[in-house]
């Protein structure tokens, strides 16, 4: 089944008659002979007149030179796209359900039970922007306002009745609410709209899974899928209730636990295993990151982590402060693998700075406990950049919302800097009012490079120092000594003497164990 115009060879070939038709390229031809002389050689006077020519390369960025990684991963992301208008529909209702290769066509629906009008607005305007990210066309939003949200449909039997009329009349296949449902209401809701119904918890795991690029990312995002698929299963009438036994197993065979067994339950049995195999996997990775965090800490080197919510700009951030190279869209969720840099401060201390993964509001919890081993980055930081975009209409809900994700992950006593971002398109007014709530706050934008150096200055501040003095006299030949002391410790003075280099400074105790053997006595 196919909705795309008829297509006929021959009107095809017809069209193309003409191109190479003589009359028709001589027309279409560029005079490039009206400025040369009767010899055929180009007119060499120069009246000093400027005809007004401007090469469209003049100022254009050499394209041969070499794109940084998040350019090309925003290159390859961007060469498929889907487009409106041009589906190709594809729906065979005999297995599990139709799968639709084109541009969704949605409606939302949230229920509004706390909080203020504009609250309510913000949230779906969120879910808007969720569902387009995810590859969708938004055609109607609407909301109701509840107590709580109806046990049986979410929305109440009238509503349910005007959503199909709305579905009806625009022509959508989905219908996106903005909360988690249960599996009944997904059931009830699909059975009386007749069209596919998605909650926020799976549209933010769709998205996860399109942008998940690591091995670990990806065994990360299917680890929430199937956690929340397993309580979900379901099939067109009674396909997953069928019973399979003995020798006949409807295709089971060897696998299945005995006769009696339906047909859900295999298929919720083998999510299990599936879940199981990635738990294992993740931990033999967490193993690996663990190594890495542990190396840090050997060498007492501070680490910076930059948290926030979705799309306020962490990503540009870490371009700015590090160089980094990663990739930057204007989009939710576009990058989800961790990136840690290497940098320094002014006065030659190296440390490093990490990009997580954005939050949202009422981020599924199976998405934090599946990325809790790649959240950890954030509770093992000494200083957390907690970005807020300053142009977003709600900057404190995402403060809140943030906040909450990090007591979830047990995010406790970590130096705290928030960075209100994007100050060339925020309001001065929501500025003030960000920077009179939280007063340990700088004012940046990633884009333009306003109010970064102020931020580097901050971030050096609250870095932790090395606390050890010492007094030692190193000979010329620890030299990698002294470079450690520049990279890892303070040095208040440097003497170079006739026996080795004397240098005065703290360190830290470990860094201080090993320069105890060159000590000056008396000092």
């Amino acid at each position: 089944m196919t909705n795309a115009p008829d297509f006929s060879l021959a009107a095809a070939l017809a069209a193309t008659d003409d191109w190479d038709d003589a009359d028709a390229l001589e027309e279409s031809a560029v005079d490039l002979d009206g400025d040369l002389g009767d010899d055929g050689d180009a007119d060499d006077t120069d009246d000093g007149s400027d005809d007004g020519f401007v090469s469209g390369y003049a100022d254009e960025p050499d394209p041969e030179e070499d794109p940084t990684v998040g350019a090309m991963e925003l290159a390859e992301r961007h060469q498929l796209r889907r487009v409106a208008q041009l589906r190709t529909e594809l729906e065979d209702i005999t297995e599990v359900e139709y799968r639709q290769l084109r541009l969704e066509r949605v409606v939302l629906v949230g229920v509004w039970t706390e909080g203020s009008i504009a609250d309510a607005e913000n949230s779906l305007a969120e879910l808007a922007l969720l569902a387009e990210t995810a590859g969708s066309e938004v055609l109607e939003a609407i909301y109701q306002r509840r107590q709580s949200p109806d046990p049986a449909t979410y929305i109440g039997r009238g509503k349910v009745e005007g959503l199909a009329e709305i579905v009806k009349v625009t022509g959508a296949d989905t219908v996106i609410c903005d909360g988690e449902l249960a599996p009944s209401q997904l059931r009830n809701l699909e059975d009386r709209l007749k069209v596919k119904v998605v909650d926020r918890t799976a549209l933010i795991l769709d998205i996860f899974a399109q942008h998940a690029k690591s091995r670990e990312g990806q065994a990360q995002v299917e680890l929430a899928q199937l956690t929340y698929m397993k309580q979900r299963l379901r099939g067109w009438g009674g396909n997953l209730s069928r019973q399979a036994g003995g020798r006949v197993a409807g295709g089971a065979g060897i696998g299945g636990r005995g006769p009696g067994e339906t047909k859900i339950e295999t298929d919720r049995r083998r999510i299990n295993t599936k879940i199981a195999k990635l738990n294992r996997d993740l931990k033999q990775m967490k193993v690996t990151r663990d190594a890495k965090r542990s190396e840090r800490r050997r060498n007492q080197i501070p680490s910076v982590a930059i948290a926030g919510y979705t799309n306020a700009g962490k990503s540009s951030l870490l371009n700015r402060l590090t160089s980094a190279g990663v990739l930057v869209e204007d989009a939710l969720f576009a990058t989800l693998d961790p990136t840690t840099r290497r940098t320094t401060t002014s006065d030659g201390r190296v440390y490093t700075v990490s990009d997580t993964v954005g939050f949202v509001r009422h981020l599924p919890h199976q998405l934090v406990e599946a990325f809790r081993s790649t959240l950890e980055e954030v509770a093992d930081a000494d200083l957390v950049l907690h970005v807020v975009d300053g142009s977003h209409p709600d900057p404190e809900g995402q403060i809140s919302a943030v906040r909450e994700v990090f007591a979830d992950i047990g995010v406790k006593d970590i130096p705290e800097l928030i960075v209100i971002n994007k100050a060339d398109l925020a309001d001065p007014l929501v500025i003030a009012r960000l920077r009179a709530r939280e007063p340990h706050s700088v004012v940046v934008s990633a884009r333009t490079g306003e109010g970064i150096a102020e931020a580097l200055k901050l971030v050096e501040s609250e870095l932790p120092r090395p606390t050890v003095p010492f007094h030692v006299l190193l000979p010329y030949e620890r030299g990698d000594l002294v470079n450690r002391l520049h990279q890892h410790g303070e040095i208040s003075s440097i003497e170079h003497t006739a026996d080795g280099s004397v240098v005065i400074g703290h360190a830290s105790e470990a860094l201080a164990g090993e320069l105890a053997a060159y000590a000056v006595s008396g000092a």
